[in-house]
């Protein structure tokens, strides 16, 4: 290997390091952004960057198509706001935090991510039988799985 190719493969490591290091440090910040819902909605009217949409996907073990579902876009759409480092309009960013925030309840009431993803794809005894992963498609039918993750929480039937 020539040192200019070795350089361009470090190169490339380093950005990929990067990358995860940056995207760790913004989800940091929405972590913080999602405590409050005033400060959801500030955060989310700024928009948010693309890729932390690819991120929460991942964290709820979503397949990109599904979140585009959610999010009422195309794949090929978030893939393009991602590569351009591009923003999501208020409302996707606000849904995508609140995912954030579903899923960060999720993992405190079921102590897992996998349990928790078990969970949201099984009809819920709360939600009249939908499934939970059914009814993120819309903010209201996210705030009714973060009440059901309360009911659970506190002991509730689930």
């Amino acid at each position: 290997m020539n040192t200019t190719s070795g350089n361009r493969q470090q190169g490339g490591i380093n950005k990929i390091k990067n990358n995860s290091l940056e995207t760790a440090e913004e989800l940091a910040l929405m972590e913080v952004a999602i405590k409050d819902p005033f400060s959801l909605v500030m955060e989310a009217r700024k928009g948010i960057l693309a890729r932390i949409a690819f991120e929460v996907a991942s964290m709820l073990h979503l397949h990109v198509d599904q979140m585009a579902d959610i999010l009422h876009t195309t794949t090929k759409t978030l893939r393009n706001y991602r590569q351009s480092k591009k923003r999501l309009n208020p409302a996707h960013s606000e849904q995508t935090l609140k995912l954030l925030a579903l899923h960060t309840k999720g993992q405190k009431v079921f102590g897992k991510a996998e349990s928790f993803r078990r969970w949201l794809e099984k009809p819920a005894y709360g939600l009249d039988e939908q499934i939970p992963l059914d009814l993120l498609q819309t903010s209201g039918g996210i705030d009714l799985v973060m009440e059901e993750l309360d009911r659970i929480a506190y002991g509730d039937l689930a």
